[in-house]
């Protein structure tokens, strides 16, 4: 069942300030830009944001008790805190992450760079394989330390909701044991991690009975222990089939998980149409999506959001995703990471925003709602990705006097300020491992 949306309260006028208390006062906000509630926002709405200048937020218990020009604040605060003339835009929000693995893929960057293709290395074992091997021979301590550092780099990005998946597994054991290091990262953490059990490639000699595993075994557990809430099947040449992912994906529905899909990374294979059949909170990839799929979402009128990932595009040399097209045909589009140590080695939420501008055809503000409000609805959250009453108090202050900056430069402005449920993660005092998480 999707949750209701918070109720946006009067944001901005003074009424709506009065008697407020605040633990937190944020003012000295340059400007204050933000989708004007939760997502999906598509078509036009995609690139309207909210901008208020001279602003200020206030922040109870984790969430946004207001927000509206600074003059217009009537409540009380326990605490102000100055922001200096900077820019204050939501937390963003990473739907599709790989960054718990073990090992490294230096010598798949090798081969790629002299010329052997992405399902060449995959097909003699290397690519997600390797990684498949060096995950299970890694202990939980080590995974989840170098997935706490990997996860520190998002939040500095500006990133404080991250998407986790499993997959580099391959039996149901070693996928619960993935979701159990995902749970330990997520239960130290300072920003909310999502957990998404993922099926990446099938067993070479039997097929059949992982996927019986899979339905019968792995996710009974998994929706039972509340160790994923979501469930993924990458459908693609030398991955799962069509068949075999419905398969999958219907028997999680049954079991009360929402579904996603890898689709359309390398071929046309018909995984967006599976996605708007199934009303899949979001299908992501679609770097070969042509016409056709782009219609078919357009027609499931905004229940699937389109995630598009341009760092895997970017590191493949592949085509990028019609993201232009997407949003002129009315589909919501997000964009993530996809931070993995082969496709896609993106270790900032921001940079993968910057690169949906060069590569798939977004302008600024689209960028910002697609890293935002559509990134959340993705991951069916309402309460993340925008900045108003009953929203977390997630945000992301630029150091810059204009909000783009975070979205206009490869690598950022500058070092940012990151809060999450009220309280600043990054910098921090005593961040772990380097980074604070």
């Amino acid at each position: 069942m999707r949750a209701a949306a918070p109720r946006p309260r009067g944001p901005t006028d003074v009424a709506a300030s009065r008697g407020l208390e605040a633990d937190t006062l944020l003012t000295g906000i340059a400007e204050l830009v933000t989708p004007d509630g939760p997502g999906p926002h598509r078509g036009p709405a995609q690139g309207r944001l909210r901008r208020v200048p001279d602003a200020a937020v206030a922040i109870a218990c984790g969430r946004v008790a207001w927000a509206g020009p600074a003059a217009a604040w009537r409540g009380r605060a326990v605490r102000v805190v100055d922001l200096g003339g900077r820019a204050v835009v939501p937390g963003l929000v990473d739907p599709h992450t790989h960054l718990l693995w073990g090992g490294d893929r230096y010598d798949d960057l090798e081969a790629r760079l002299a010329g052997e293709s992405y399902a060449a290395i995959l097909a003699r074992g290397g690519g997600i394989r390797h990684t498949m091997r060096a995950t299970a021979a890694a202990d939980r301590a080590t995974l989840v330390r170098t997935a706490r550092a990997r996860l520190g780099a998002l939040v500095a990005s500006g990133a404080t909701t991250v998407e986790v998946k499993s997959g580099y597994g391959g039996t149901a054991a070693a996928e619960i044991a993935s979701l159990e290091a995902i749970a330990a990262l997520a239960g130290d953490a300072r920003v909310r991690v999502v957990p998404t059990l993922l099926l990446h490639v099938p067993d070479p000699d039997d097929r059949e009975g992982q996927l019986r595993e899979v339905v019968e075994r792995l996710l009974p557990e998994v929706a039972a222990r509340g160790l994923a809430r979501r469930a993924d099947v990458f459908v693609e040449g030398g991955a799962f089939t069509l068949a075999e992912a419905e398969r999958v994906l219907r028997a999680a529905q049954a079991r009360g998980l929402d579904v996603t899909l890898h689709a359309d990374q390398f071929h046309r294979l018909g995984g967006v149409a599976l996605a708007a059949r199934l009303a899949a909170r979001s299908v992501d990839h679609l770097e070969a999506s042509g016409a056709e799929e782009i219609a078919e979402l357009a027609a499931a009128g905004g229940r699937t959001v389109a995630t598009l990932l341009p760092g895997a595009s970017f590191e493949l040399g592949t085509p990028h995703a019609p993201g232009r097209a997407l949003i002129d045909a009315g589909v919501p589009v997000a964009v993530g990471s996809d931070l993995n140590p082969g496709s896609s080695p993106v270790y900032a939420t921001s940079l993968a925003l910057a690169l949906a501008l060069r590569l798939n055809g977004l302008r600024p503000a689209e960028a910002l709602t697609a890293g935002t409000a559509n990134a959340a609805a993705a991951l069916g959250l309402v309460d993340a990705g925008w900045l108003g009453p009953g929203a977390r108090a997630d945000l992301v202050v630029v150091p810059d006097r204009d909000a783009r900056a975070l979205v206009a430069g490869l690598g950022g402005p500058g070092p940012l300020e990151v809060w999450a449920a009220g309280r600043r993660v990054f910098p921090a005092d005593d961040a772990r491992d380097g980074w604070a998480v």
